[in-house]
């Protein structure tokens, strides 16, 4: 669809659709959630042909765009990555059902009996970049919460994700949920975007999944309220007394296992007691990895970093690196550039390690682990539509229990007043 005049009237009636769906979805059954997600799941395998078709379409397209090796690592699809996506419906689908769940209750001295009980937020609009396993994530995620979805995929990733949609749609109609519980906009126009934007009376929250641009975008234009985060600036501090041989290993993996990711390290702080011991081992083992290490003073790096290499979001096989004078150096190295995602100390001394996660307030914080475990799958949740850095609502990844809302059940017996 290609009529910029009719994208008004098309969103519109996607909300309302979506409305309407949300209504039968709060009251749909657990085990209905359940049976759409296995059957979607079953759908994406059988179709994973059609699907790898769509993505060569989509890949052809990135080229063209003359995308990054990164961006490009986030679009393509093989059967691997596949049957990620069906496991994690899998995985979603298995998990215990949030809608009704007591979060708390207490009996007041009136004999008020009262809980407080998840419900869902009602309809989500998600809008993402290049990576079309979020459609497959971000379907799942909102059904087991019991909301439905308005899905709208980057141009890039267009085909992939349409085919992926109408794998969720099988699992919907054979479950006999509605389909319009999980629908994806039908054009690449960025006036739909505009749309979701300010549709306050169908979309009852939006989560921005892309680049610096692409969220900031967001959340200067949306009147809808946003769960977001700006940049995944994640850094990796080196104390003294950490394991040389795991901080090794580390330092690797979450600079290089994959760089497009938000969870990839960005910047590298070395203890200058780590480095008097040690030399540039680190520096060493990424360089040798084909990592670009944008060193400051003291360090042998590939190039000397700028001044704002720090604070920078690379998605790339590029990181800066600095030293510290120990972890009060890097709190404030953090503190002043990073951007409350993710931040990971590697350290043995646990007096030094809690006061890095006491002092500093990232969504998420590590001791001795690779910050490419910031995701929702690695935290047990089957899948995340996001890592949220605000602070209300919702935090960290962001799965099907964090897309609920609550309300209270309150209970007496003739109780009144006084």
């Amino acid at each position: 669809m290609n009529d910029h005049d009719a994208i008004g009237p098309m969103m519109a009636q996607i909300g309302a659709d979506a409305r309407q769906a949300a209504t039968a979805l709060a009251m749909a059954s657990g085990d209905a959630k359940r049976s759409a997600l296995e059957k979607a799941a079953d759908a994406i395998w059988t179709q994973r042909d059609r699907i790898i078709t769509a993505n060569a379409q989509d890949m052809a397209y990135g080229a063209e765009k003359r995308l990054s090796a990164a961006m490009m690592d986030r679009l393509m699809l093989d059967e691997d990555r596949i049957k990620g996506m069906a496991d994690g419906l899998r995985a979603v689908a298995a998990q215990k059902d949030p809608v009704g769940d007591v979060v708390d209750e207490w009996t007041q001295p009136t004999g008020l009996h009262i809980q407080r009980v998840r419900t869902p937020i009602g309809v989500i609009g998600v809008i993402y970049e290049s990576r079309p396993n979020v459609t497959a994530d971000a379907g799942a995620l909102c059904l087991k919460s019991g909301n439905a979805v308005i899905l709208r995929g980057g141009s890039e990733s267009f085909h992939s994700s349409q085919a992926i949609h109408a794998c969720l749609v099988t699992g919907l109609e054979a479950a006999g949920l509605p389909a319009a519980a999980i629908q994806i906009v039908p054009t690449r126009d960025r006036a739909a975007v505009s749309a979701m934007l300010q549709a306050t009376d169908h979309i009852d929250v939006i989560v921005p999944r892309g680049g610096k641009g692409l969220v900031g975008l967001v959340q200067r234009e949306a009147r809808v309220p946003v769960f977001a985060h700006l940049e995944g600036i994640c850094h990796i501090y080196v104390d003294a007394s950490a394991d040389l041989e795991k901080a090794r290993k580390v330092v690797i993996n979450a600079k290089t296992r994959r760089t497009g990711i938000c969870g990839a390290a960005e910047c590298l702080l070395i203890d200058k007691a780590f480095q008097e011991k040690h030399g540039d081992v680190l520096i060493t083992d990424l360089i040798g990895a084909g990592v670009e290490v944008r060193a400051d003073a003291g360090i042998n790096g590939s190039v000397a970093a700028q001044a704002d290499d720090f604070g920078k979001e690379f998605l790339d096989m590029i990181i800066a690196a600095k030293l510290v004078d120990g972890v009060d150096g890097a709190i404030d190295h953090i503190r002043t550039y990073g951007s409350n995602h993710t931040d990971a100390i590697l350290a043995k001394d646990d007096a030094t390690a809690d006061r890095f996660f006491r002092e500093l307030d990232s969504a998420i914080l590590m001791r001795n682990a690779s910050t490419q475990f910031a995701d929702g799958g690695e935290f047990g949740m089957g899948a995340e539509i996001g890592i949220a850095t605000g602070k209300l609502h919702a935090r960290g990844p962001v799965g099907a229990a964090q897309l609920t809302s609550f309300k209270y059940l309150v209970r007496g017996d003739g109780t009144v007043r006084a």
